[in-house]
Formats: structure tokens, sequence, C-alpha cells
């Protein structure tokens, strides 16, 4: 898989994440509001329901309290209280003490007309005190289907809300990402257009540089000419990593055996002059030659990064060390470190763990697409004040 076109599976999983967030809490609070509204509706349908059946409840309360006065007027230890089959009764006394019930309910609830456990309950108050009754208690059972067909309704409104609503989220997402996408294509083309442009200048520079004959230079032109030269090398090697992270598609890979040696000496000798402006010792240490199946190009980006960083990362009069044995390379540095809780973060593009140096946070990034992409292991240790480690190896 081309690196560019990582890029565009990262930047399309970055993109489909964020879309997954905004829609989580979207649908969480079409959820709320749904849930809110269908309360509502709920509690409205339950009123209107309790209203239809008030003249019911107030028609079996006349009826009681008709029957409670014949009761009181004619007392005596034959007559019991009235029982009814359509509803359920108790009262109380002026202080809300029970005095007699067939209903379920020992106490006067609060609201004159209420349901509970399926049972509709009215609260009346006769105009004379039979049987010393100051309130009553009318409970009758709710025939259900109110509230069967409340539900429905709410499932159905529910259903085609949400629906309709997380139709909309995405919808608006979408438009909401469609200018971020835009702008990030837009840059994407800006630095494939300035990497392109760049590479004639910058080649040719590094060309003529290394053509100079620095032998019959004055001192002073000559001081000149290697900060022109570490100069130039600094461009190339961030237009090489643009290009490496903007243009990989365009890139054809050409795998050969490669003599990691070789390679990391030639490398090495690339940077010299930058080492050395930072006074910076550079030394490659061939313990078991080796090989690698890889593309050149690649494989010296990968080295690059490495150098790079660990010169630029380092103390004055610090040193830089390549070990290579048997299927194995290591970079190590003398430099300031990388705190342990950021080891886990130190491949992630664009991390940076020090701002007083310069660096776009790319180049271990490219170094672990390029591991990727050959199937290399990659390891970083490193200690603050002491230096860092990164070991590749592979096993092909």
């Amino acid at each position: 898989m081309s690196v560019s076109r990582k890029l565009d599976i990262d930047l399309l999983a970055s993109e489909k994440q964020s879309l997954r967030r905004f829609l989580s809490l979207y649908i969480l609070l079409t959820i709320i509001i749904i849930s809110i509204f269908s309360f509502v509706y709920y509690e409205f349908q339950k009123d209107l329901m309790l209203q239809e059946k008030r003249v019911t409840l107030q028609e079996y309360s006349r009826e009681l309290i008709h029957d409670l006065k014949k009761l009181h007027s004619n007392f005596n230890t034959t007559q019991t209280y009235p029982r009814y089959e359509n509803f359920t009764s108790s009262i109380f006394d002026n202080n809300k003490k029970l005095i007699f019930r067939t209903s379920n309910s020992t106490k006067v609830p609060n609201k004159i007309l209420s349901l509970k456990d399926n049972t509709i309950r009215l609260v009346s108050v006769p105009e004379s005190y039979y049987l010393g009754a100051t309130y009553i208690l009318i409970e009758a059972k709710d025939d259900q289907i109110w509230l069967e067909k409340t539900k429905k309704t709410i499932l159905l409104f529910s259903t085609i809300s949400f629906i309709f609503m997380s139709f909309i989220g995405y919808v608006l997402m979408r438009l909401f990402l469609k200018p971020m996408r835009d702008a990030l294509q837009l840059l994407d083309h800006f630095i494939k257009d300035t990497t392109h442009e760049l590479n004639t200048p910058v080649t040719t520079i590094v060309a003529n540089i290394e053509m100079i004959d620095h032998s019959s230079l004055d001192p002073k032109l000559l001081k000149k000419i290697k900060r022109i030269d570490i100069g130039a090398k600094t461009i190339s090697n961030i237009y090489q990593d643009l290009t490496y992270l903007t243009l990989g598609n365009k890139i054809i890979s050409h795998d050969q055996e490669l003599n990691v040696a070789s390679i990391a000496k030639e490398r090495v000798e690339y940077f010299r002059s930058i080492a050395d402006a930072k006074k910076v010792t550079l030394e490659v240490d061939v313990q078991q030659e080796s090989t690698l199946n890889m593309d050149l190009a690649k494989f010296s980006k990968l080295l690059d990064n490495l150098l790079s960083n660990a010169i630029k990362y380092n103390v004055v009069n610090g040193n830089v060390k390549v070990t290579i044995y048997n299927k194995s390379i290591i970079v190590e540095d003398s430099g300031i470190g990388i705190p342990k809780d950021k080891l886990s973060k130190i491949l992630t593009r664009y991390s940076r763990f020090n701002k007083s140096t310069g660096g776009f946070g790319i180049g271990l990034n490219i170094v672990s697409l390029i591991c990727k992409e050959y199937d290399l292991s990659i390891e970083v240790s490193s200690e603050l004040k002491i230096g860092t480690k990164v070991s590749i190896s592979w096993l092909k």
C-alpha cells in the first residue's frame, strides 16, 4: 500500500471517527428530546383519560354518599358498609384517619384525581359528615385501553422521529465536514505543488555544493559554503519528507538487496556537515555485515530521519552512534532524551516533545510507516538527559 493511499485511509478513518462521535452525541440528545416529548405526551393522555373518567367516579361518589346517608339515618347492627361491583371505597374522618374501607388504600391521596397501580382514585368531600366521613375515596380499575393506544403512538412517533433526526444529523455532519475536507484537500494540493516546485532548486543547490573543491577555498568562504550546505541539506530533508507523505502513490518502489553498512556510512557522511555545525560526533560501528531487500530511497529516508533527529535533539559536543549487526541497525545518541510517559506517542504524526527545537513531528512517523510497509520491527527507548536509542530489525 502506498504512503499517500495510507494517508487517505487515515484521513478517512479520522473523518469517520469524527462522524461517529458527532452522531453519537446527536443521537443521545435526540433520544433525550424524544423521551421528554414522550413523557409529556404520556402525561397529557393520562390527564385526558382521568378527566374522562372523572364523571363516572363522581357518579360512584354520589351513589356511595347516598347509601352512607341511609346507613347513617337507620344505623343498626344488622346493616353493613355499602359494597359495589364497579368500585371500592374508603372513608376518613376530619384528621384523615381511616374509618372504614373496602379498597386497598389506607391514606387520603394528595391529589383529588390520580392514577396509581392501574387504579383511578377520586377524593370527594360530602356536604354532611355521614358516619363521621369527612373524606371519601373512590377507586375503580382502569381499563388500560388508553395506555395501549398511547404506547403504540409513542413507539411509532419515537421510531419515525429517531430515523428522521438521525438522517438530518448525518446530513448536517456531512455538510459541516465538507469545508474541513475541502480545506485539507486544498492544503494537500498546495503541499504537492510546493514540493514539486522545490525539487529542482534544492537538488541543484546540493549537487553544486558537492562539486565544489573545498581545498581551494578561502577559510572564510569555506565557512560560508558549509553554512549553505547545511541549509540546503536541511531543506532537502524536509522536501523529501513532504514528498514521501504527499506523493508516495506516485513513487514506484524498486526493491533490491541493499548493503546496510555501505548505505549507513554514505548517509552519515551526508549529515557530517550538519553534525559538525553542532559539534556532534558521528560514528558507524559495523559489527557484522547485513543485507536488506528494500527500496534504496526509502531505506535512505528511514536512516536520514533517524540521523536528523539524533543530531537535532543532541547536545553540544554530543555523539551519535550507528551500530550494524545481523539483520539489525541501531541509532543512538547522547541527547536530551524523551520522557517515559511520552514514548508511547513518539511514532504518532505531529508529536513533538521539545518546542525549543524546530520540526514538524513527522520524521519518526515516516520511519514507522516505512517499517510497517516492509514489516520491520522498531523499538524506541530513551532516558532524560542520557539519550535515545532506536532499533530497527528485520527477519528476511
